[in-house]
């Protein structure tokens, strides 16, 4: 379930890039999600991924669909799908 009005009427933004980086054991990934339509979307999003054991970092930019991870060694992609599910939006991948 998306915590926005249909019209979208809700806002804050923070933003993110569209890469995949190892450094010193900790790796960054960018998954594509859907669903993500107002500030509140990326907070909730930010709050529940970053939440998780290994979890170092989340960006999240709905603009583009696109949330960054930062973890200890390499992300769960099963387990952070789950969450993001369960948050009511949809992982659909890592991002291209």
């Amino acid at each position: 379930m998306s915590c926005c009005t249909p019209d979208g009427s809700c806002s804050t933004t923070t933003a993110t890039t569209d890469a995949t980086v190892a450094v010193a054991g900790r790796v960054t990934t960018v998954y594509a999600v859907s669903g993500m339509t107002c500030g509140h979307c990326e907070a909730t999003l930010g709050k529940e991924i970053g939440a998780l054991g290994g979890v170092r970092a989340v960006e999240v930019d709905r603009e583009a669909g696109r949330v960054s991870v930062t973890t200890e060694g390499e992300p769960d992609d099963a387990l952070l799908a789950k969450v993001v599910d369960e948050a009511g939006y949809e992982l659909t991948g890592r991002a291209a």
